[in-house]
């Protein structure tokens, strides 16, 4: 388990790196993460490259004993590339749109891009792969799908979809288009404004996603041509393009992301604004513990005003839930605030003063604390709560939003929050991945079919599982068009009941009861279901389906499916997260303060449990029996906690 930083040599001075390098070894930092933005000090002009001044930063790291991730700069290209080659920007919609160059303005699937990233990538490789300081490789800097309707985006489009369905007659069956030649096919957004078919959209954000994927696949192939045994991540983020991130990562080394947290605590419990779910995420992406590449020391640069910075205990206290939730290695964003430069404006460790304060002696602080945790270096994190993600079921919740408020992801996060709330390991993965060694798996939205996720969910619940479906499954084929069946369509056996009509109410809000007689407000989506097999767990009382039922509850085989057909509260979610976790045996952690997050690390002989409070409120927790905390080196019978504060005890 390591600390570091993002460091940006190329920004200062030649005559700060010894400095800095000297101060991070006598502060605990052992690693860092240079060169994804330097392509233009690599190669000022075409075909002239000069790393002697990256050697000397290398020797200097060395010398301190500070280990590198090496980052290829594909996402920085100089400008003197964008002169030569203005066709590499891309472009974001159709004939009138505007190209731009700075970070991220690239087009993944332009050969000739792809060409000059292959050859600074190879230069980097052959000169650096051997070196033994060199920990791993950043394949590219924060990828994501983002739409490109250039002539070689539009035409790779089309061999996509020729690819894959194999006849125009195909694509026109699949699509339900009325295509008469493979030239009429354009990308959706090539017309701004316009009503575009869900079908052939999904289709697209499938593309821009397997570009980005085969885009660091070329760049992964690059550095291991060159150096077979490099361990070689990129680091992903969310952002408005996700990608298929178990297809990003299917023949990367490890999974490493940024950390970007909010630092406003709402008032309102609804308002889920942990990051816990993403680093749940991250982590199922390979089922293993994973790196943050970029953990923020406050906001990111906004583009109207100078962001907010870190209250006291948030840059360690963010820093230690990425390691609560399975990080292992954490790079903070970034060493020093630059002072030029589109970022000047992004917190750093030290500021531009270059005095150190408040924030540099927290994280001083906090690498002190991560020398103390050695016993975590061989822990992970053993869930027996999944919650399943399927980018499909995003991209199409977005191109037709079902209603006022409706989120996917929202579902998701609902769920996670509330088993959060009872101190349980949760996992977010496949819909594909092995279920076998979950007590619940929750399955929000299923919108689009996809044969092997449904077996998979069947098989899960056939063999004992315990299942939790939501409303809009089942809704559409695997093409995104609507399925000519009663909902939940594939799914309405496993649920024993259907849908006879529903009410996207938005954010009118209207009541469930459940079978204890307790009342929920519900709101966005109510679906009206008839029962087949299952029995009610809850039914609306008002509009015109009162006591009609809202959630079912279906014994199938050995196991048990849940469907949830609104969305509601999180008073809702926790009541039910209590249930399942009580009937399936799975520990709870009654009573605990919110905001105050738990999960737990093992290494199969000992479990450490972790405490964070994510509040601006201290909390106070009662220990079962007295435990012994490995960060205070004493044993505890409660944990009182400021804000933001952590701890980690010997179970």
């Amino acid at each position: 388990m390591k600390i570091g930083v993002d460091y940006y040599p190329e920004q200062w001075n030649s005559s700060f790196w010894e400095r800095d390098a000297e101060m991070m070894a006598k502060t605990g930092i052992k690693i860092v993460r240079i060169g994804e933005l330097a392509w233009s000090r690599f190669e000022p002009r075409e075909g002239e490259f000069d790393f002697q001044w990256f050697d000397d930063i290398m020797r200097t790291f060395k010398r301190y004993g500070i280990e590198v991730v090496m980052g290829v700069p594909a996402g920085r290209p100089p400008l003197w590339l964008y002169k030569a080659h203005p066709e590499i920007m891309g472009t974001v919609s159709g004939e009138n749109s505007e190209k731009s160059v700075g970070r991220g303005s690239r087009c993944m699937n332009s050969p000739v891009y792809i060409n000059y990233v292959r050859k600074i990538t190879e230069r980097m490789v052959r000169r650096y792969g051997s070196d033994p300081n060199v920990a791993a490789w950043q394949a590219d800097n924060e990828p994501d799908a983002s739409p490109c309707t250039c002539e070689v985006c539009s035409e790779q489009f089309r061999t996509w979809l020729i690819d894959k369905y194999d006849s125009i007659e195909n694509i026109n069956f699949a699509l339900g288009s009325e295509y008469s030649d493979v030239s009429q096919i354009e990308p959706p957004v090539y017309y701004p404004g316009a009503a575009h078919d869900p079908a052939l959209c999904l289709e697209y954000s499938r593309f821009c996603s397997d570009s980005t994927a085969k885009f660091v696949k070329e760049i992964v192939l690059t550095i291991k041509r060159e150096c077979p045994k490099a361990k070689v991540t990129v680091n992903a983020r969310f952002s408005k393009y996700n990608p298929d991130f178990y297809r990003l990562f299917g023949e990367l080394d490890l999974v490493s992301c940024n950390n970007c947290v909010s630092l406003d605590i709402p008032d309102d419990p609804d308002v889920n604004y942990s990051n816990a779910f993403f680093l749940d995420l991250m982590r199922g992406i390979k089922g293993r513990n994973f790196w943050i590449m970029e953990q923020s020391c406050g906001l990111a640069e906004h583009p109207l005003f100078v962001p907010r910075t870190t209250k006291p205990g948030q840059l360690s206290g963010y820093a230690f839930q990425a390691l609560a939730h399975g990080a292992d290695n954490i790079l903070f964003y970034r060493w020093r605030s630059a002072v030029s430069g589109s970022d000047m404006f992004a917190h750093g460790l030290i500021d531009h003063s270059n005095i150190p304060g408040r924030r540099f002696y927290e994280f001083s602080e906090f690498c002190k604390t991560i020398m103390k945790l050695g016993v975590l270096d061989t822990t992970e994190l053993v869930s027996d709560i999944a919650i399943l993600y399927l980018p499909d079921n995003e991209w199409a919740l977005e191109i037709q939003t079902q209603s006022e408020g409706f989120d996917y992801i929202g579902q998701l996060k609902n769920f996670h929050s509330a088993f959060s709330k009872y101190g349980a390991n949760i996992d977010v993965v496949s819909p594909d991945a092995d279920l076998s060694g979950y007590k619940a798996v929750i399955a929000p939205a299923m919108y689009v079919y996809k044969k092997s996720a449904a077996e998979n969910i069947y098989r899960y619940v056939i063999n004992g599982g315990t299942l939790v479906m939501t409303c809009r499954s089942g809704v559409k084929d695997s093409n995104n068009n609507c399925v000519m069946d009663t909902l939940p369509s594939v799914y309405k056996e496993l649920i024993g009941a259907e849908v006879t009509e529903y009410d996207p109410i938005g954010n009118h809000e209207q009541t469930i009861v459940d079978f204890a007689g307790n009342k929920f407000a519900c709101r966005q989506w109510c679906d009206v279901l008839r029962l087949t097999t299952a029995r009610a767990y809850a039914e609306y009382d008002d509009s015109f389906y009162k006591c009609c039922p809202a959630v079912t509850m279906n014994r199938y085989c050995s196991g048990v499916a849940y469907y949830v057909g609104t969305i509601c509260h999180a008073d809702f979610y926790e009541s039910l997260a209590g249930n399942i976790m009580r009937q399936t045996g799975v520990p709870r952690l009654m009573g605990l303060p919110r905001g105050v997050e738990v999960t737990t690390r093992t290494n199969g002989l000992n479990d450490f449990i972790c405490f964070f409070n994510n509040s601006g409120q201290e909390a106070v927790i009662n220990l079962p029996k007295s435990m012994y905390s490995i960060i205070e080196s004493i044993g505890k019978e409660k944990i009182n906690l400021k804000p933001f504060g952590f701890d980690i005890v010997r179970k």
